[in-house]
């Protein structure tokens, strides 16, 4: 196999490819990337047996066929090269880089060892903007839960019905759900659990002007996007009904610059160490929401906003991360936060067109 390919291309598909790469399995053939060369195209792809990358690039092949090399070496190298034409080649004695004067010899595993691609015929399709995908998944990502032990909050619930395209993560002291109308309603709704992981990598293999493409098959989900191919496993369990969280009455309603209120948290949130909340009051009469932290043995802060309030005058506490990846997480220059009682969860949401929601359990004061 012997394929030459303009560095930058090169580099970007071994990187498109090794989203895929296993840096923790027994199985050192996981840590590689399969080449295979025909005509005038270069495949490559990868795979940790959860999640697998294909994806083409034109290429001068110089002698088809197939060959696995290292990932992360065979990306660190071309990545420090200079612009120019790089030749990569292979055969039974191994690999070699070529580039200028540059040349690496690297060792090499049998194709004929490497997982198949799993070919999905998906039952249902919808395509989706990827620049609206993208945004979808900046903003309900940070929801999703780290903690293995619950399978089923370590991944994106993924709704269509009728036009409306959703996503929803929880971890279970915070929720958000994010959607938005397609232009071209896919024709049959549909309900899927994606990993968490997976559903940061999708945006990253497509342009802008690109459309993702996302496939449902009985076991694993499938994303196109151009000439990359994305395959993983669905999460399978029973996803927390979200919809009875978030009807919840909620009857104070505070309105708020967005990056006004992420500046004041940012900053009261120094004096919020070692786990301890944030306090947030509400004075209607005054129309002000108070702002205020303490830690023993250091000190405390406190700022006060000046905001539209509807409603009574209420103090309760959240976690002073989770506050502020929420009101990060909002997209537009004003938000409402929707509260009631200091032991009910309370929410931040857009204003505006934008259907965004972030719902937060409070903290005992």
């Amino acid at each position: 196999m012997r394929i030459t390919m303009a560095r930058g291309e090169m580099l970007e598909a071994l990187t498109t490819a090794g989203r895929a790469v296993s840096n923790r399995s027994t199985l050192p053939i996981l840590s590689g990337i399969l080449i295979s060369a025909k005509d005038d195209t270069a495949t490559f792809q990868a795979t940790d047996l959860e999640v697998s990358v294909r994806t083409k690039a034109t290429a001068d092949v110089g002698d088809p066929g197939d060959a696995v090399i290292p990932g992360k070496i065979v990306s660190d190298i071309v990545r420090s090269l200079p612009e120019a034409a790089v030749t990569l080649s292979a055969d039974k004695d191994g690999g070699k880089v070529e580039c200028g004067q540059a040349v690496f010899h690297l060792n090499t595993v049998s194709p004929e060892d490497f997982p198949k691609f799993p070919e999905i015929e998906a039952d249902t399709e919808v395509s989706i903007p990827a620049e609206a995908f993208a945004a979808l998944v900046k903003q309900v990502a940070k929801a999703v839960s780290r903690d293995e032990t619950r399978p089923i909050l370590t991944g994106v619930l993924t709704v269509v019905e009728g036009p409306v395209f959703r996503m929803v993560a929880t971890d279970s002291y915070r929720l958000a759900v994010r959607e938005v109308t397609l232009e071209q309603s896919p024709g049959s709704d549909l309900e899927v659990v994606v990993p968490g992981r997976a559903v940061e990598e999708v945006p990253k293999l497509a342009g802008p002007a690109q459309a993702i493409r996302m496939g449902i098959s009985e076991n694993q989900v499938v994303f196109n996007a151009g000439d990359t191919t994305f395959v993983t496993r669905r999460i399978e369990g029973s996803f927390p009904n979200y919809r009875q969280l978030i009807q919840q009455d909620r009857d104070i309603a505070v309105t708020v610059g967005r990056d006004e209120l992420l500046e004041a948290v940012k900053r009261v949130s120094l004096l919020a160490q070692h786990n301890a909340a944030l306090k947030v009051a509400v004075k209607a009469k005054e129309g002000t929401l108070s702002l205020s932290a303490a830690t023993e043995g250091v000190g405390d802060a406190a700022e006060d906003l000046m905001v539209g309030v509807a409603g009574d005058d209420v103090e309760l506490a959240f976690n002073h991360s989770f506050f502020a990846d929420g009101v990060a997480s909002v997209g537009t220059e004003r938000l409402t936060m929707r509260l009631a009682t200091p032991m009910k969860s309370g929410t931040l949401e857009s204003e505006g067109d934008e259907e965004f929601l972030y719902l937060l359990m409070p903290v005992r004061l």
